[in-house]
């Protein structure tokens, strides 16, 4: 009896799946049949469940996403000694030509903004909020059109000549009013050149000055005296987006610079109404002044092409899940920037809504929550919080940590099928907060501006359920020059070239990097490539060669499937005594890992022997130790408790080791340091990048005390 029933049953699971799907009404009946052998309402309770069970999984079960191209072949090679890769997704680019754009209709930043009118049908276009407690407002796009050229009318109003030869300066953070300068610029042709932050008083008047710039517009009080400390003479008006205080009012009026608010410009526009004056694709839309780490900032020269030209690649790569109207991007990272713009502007274009964070990146988390995002563009650092407080709260509870584990392991397995989802029941169970965390419904971010771990990448993608592209480019080439294809979900590079540029890789002898090899500079060729730096024609010829290839300073090997993975920077290194060549930001790449930590950065000397570090602990991991281990104090306390220091050295050595360093990459002692390196201070650049010269100038004392001690 029983071994009849067990046969049978077994046959009747064999069959489930395919009779599930295919006749609801032939299962149950089969069901029925089973249930005989079973006997009792328990047994047929237990088999309806089992069916049941088996019918919502397979009724519910995601079907895998076919990949664009075939991933182990992304890219094809020109033909020649050169090896020069291209994209697989513009069909002319074996014969050297690169994709410029997607319609003749839309060539320029002017345009592709008009076509975004079109795309969402008048939809919503720039959101933002008052509070951190109102709801997100929304302008639509025909009346941020409306405002954008009777802003950019009110800017010739106030002197400006109509043309590419004009540049108008903007010094704010990611706002609305941004955006309406940006398009009333281009409604008359200007060029955008931004100013931030890190640049400084010096920096800032330089651009000004180097550029001619009359106009600035200028967020606030505090933006406004920043920039009236070293005015250069050139510099005429401000344009005040806040109110600022009168005592500013006659410090600018003192300086020879009127003060006019953005509501006035905007109205003065509207009443003269000049006739507008729409650029040409080869005409410069921006000079974007990279921060560099010494001597003044370079102006990238970009044209409308070039931006272009950038998106529409992107677009190719993205397929499907490109921007579509009905898409919601958070704005946060800094406009200044041409990871931002591109993605703004490629938003914009397919008639989606950009909703602006309240200032306060503290407050992201609650920015995130109130709009609900769809599209995020992020950068390392953030998934790299995100990841290590996920693992700091579980690491208390063995039953989280398994519980994550399992939840990791089940979603990396549909991961690896191409299955990108958030409905499963680990998505509901183990990663919802995460998910509700970045507002629910985001379904791509694209990641770049610095390396990502595969580890962390691979967990995001796991824990938030949506598509997620790391890309890699510069500012030199608008932005994207290599993207992550949709489908692999294979991290540790890259991804292959966008269709507006091809990539070639150069030896680099010195540090024993051969193109035969599959190992050399990476160089960049294509319709993204920016024009030259501004009035800096010797730099340009360093940079861009008489080909008209851009070499851009990393270091890059081809993988077997045609993917790009950044290994190394030809600057950054240095040579300890001992001749051994030091690759800082690799061992940087090892440490961080470290729960302990949250930033570090790693020293060495030409005339020392071994390398040292400065240490930011992570507050919340280090306190909560400390009170495990009834140490008291607040962090600068702790920074300075030996055992506290002797904990994190110990944690670096074994990432270190993880990570396969050599003895002498790694440190020999570390200096704790309780604030962490910010834009604001000056250590970081505004992509969050370590600038270098200045920590090793701003911890100098503290580097020769450690090498003092190690001497």
């Amino acid at each position: 009896m029983y071994l009849r029933f067990a046969t049978d049953f077994l046959s009747w699971i064999k069959s489930a799946k395919q009779a599930i799907m295919s006749n609801a009404t032939a299962l149950f009946d089969e069901l029925d049949g089973c249930l005989q052998y079973v006997g009792g309402t328990g047994g047929a309770l237990a088999l309806t469940g089992v069916a049941a069970a088996t019918a919502y999984y397979y009724a519910t079960r995601p079907t895998p996403e076919e990949p664009l191209v075939p991933l182990d072949n992304q890219c094809p090679i020109e033909d020649g000694p050169e090896q020069i890769h291209v994209s697989k997704f513009f069909k002319d680019a074996k014969d050297g030509k690169y994709v410029n754009s997607l319609a003749d209709d839309a060539r320029t930043l002017y345009q592709t903004f008009r076509k975004g009118v079109i795309a969402s049908n008048n939809g919503p276009c720039l959101g933002w909020r008052d509070t951190l407690q109102s709801p997100y407002q929304w302008m639509n796009f025909n009346e941020a059109l409306l405002r954008a050229k009777n802003f950019g009318s009110g800017l010739i109003a106030l002197g400006l000549q109509p043309g590419p030869s004009t540049f108008v300066g903007i010094y704010s953070q990611n706002r609305p009013e941004w955006i309406l300068f940006e398009q009333g610029c281009y409604c008359y042709s200007l060029v955008i050149v931004p100013l931030y932050d890190t640049l400084g008083p010096d920096a800032s008047a330089f651009i000004i000055e180097q550029t001619e710039i009359a106009v600035v517009v200028v967020e606030d009080d505090k933006k406004a005296n920043l920039l009236l400390d070293k005015a250069p003479k050139s510099l005429r008006k401000f344009v005040v987006i806040k109110e600022v205080r009168p005592a500013t009012l006659q410090r600018a009026k003192n300086r020879g610079i009127d003060i006019h608010t953005f509501d006035e410009v905007e109205k003065l526009g509207a009443a003269k109404s000049f006739p507008e004056v729409e650029p040409k694709p080869s005409d410069i839309c921006t000079v974007c002044y990279t921060s560099g780490t010494t001597g003044n900032p370079k102006g990238v020269m970009l044209s409308h092409m070039n931006v272009v030209s950038g998106v529409a690649g992107v677009f190719m790569q993205l397929g499907h899940h490109k921007p579509r109207a009905g898409d919601i991007m958070i704005s946060f990272l800094p406009l200044a920037h041409m990871l931002e713009r591109c993605c703004e502007n490629g938003v914009y274009y397919n008639g989606g809504a950009v909703g602006f964070y309240s200032g306060d990146i503290k407050e992201l988390t609650n920015d995130l929550k109130a709009l609900r995002p769809t599209l995020m563009p992020a950068v390392p650092r953030l998934l790299n919080r995100v990841y290590d407080k996920i693992y700091s709260e579980v690491a208390r509870s063995p039953v989280k940590k398994l519980l994550l584990r399992m939840a990791l392991n089940a979603k990396e397995a549909e991961i690896k099928r191409g299955v990108v989802r958030r409905t499963s029941m680990w998505d509901k169970v183990v990663f919802r907060k995460v998910q509700e965390g970045f507002g629910g419904r985001l379904r791509l971010m694209v990641v770049g501006s610095a390396p990502l771990s595969p580890t962390v990448l691979t967990f995001c993608r796991a824990a938030l359920g949506c598509l997620i592209c790391e890309g890699y480019g510069q500012t030199e080439c608008t932005a994207p020059i290599t993207l992550t294809v949709q489908g692999d979900f294979v991290p540790g590079h890259v991804g292959p070239p966008v269709a507006c540029n091809a990539i070639k890789l150069v030896d680099v002898p010195e540090m024993e990097y051969y193109a035969s090899q599959q190992q050399g500079e990476i160089c960049v060729k294509g319709a993204n490539v920016f024009i030259g730096y501004y009035k800096d024609p010797v730099r340009t010829a360093e940079t861009i060669d008489e080909d008209g290839w851009h070499h851009t300073g990393d270091i890059g090997q081809w993988l077997p499937n045609g993917t790009l993975k950044v290994i190394d920077r030809k600057k950054h290194i240095f040579k300890l005594s001992q001749g051994e060549y030091i690759v800082p930001e690799k061992i940087e790449n090892a440490y961080i890992r470290s729960q302990y930590i949250e930033q570090v950065f790693v020293h060495g000397e030409s005339l020392k022997s071994c390398v040292v570090a400065i240490v930011v602990p992570d507050v919340e991991v280090i306190k909560h130790w400390a009170v495990e281990n009834n140490i008291p104090g607040t962090l600068s306390v702790l920074c300075s408790n030996p055992d506290v220091k002797q904990l994190i050295l110990t944690d670096m050595i074994a990432w270190g080791k993880e990570f396969g360093l050599k003895s002498f990459e790694q440190v020999k002692d570390i200096y704790l340091h309780p604030d962490p390196f910010s834009v604001q201070n000056g250590l970081l650049t505004p992509t969050f990048k370590s600038r270098r010269p200045q920590i090793k100038s701003y911890f100098a004392p503290q580097l020769d005390d450690m090498y003092k001690h190690l001497d």
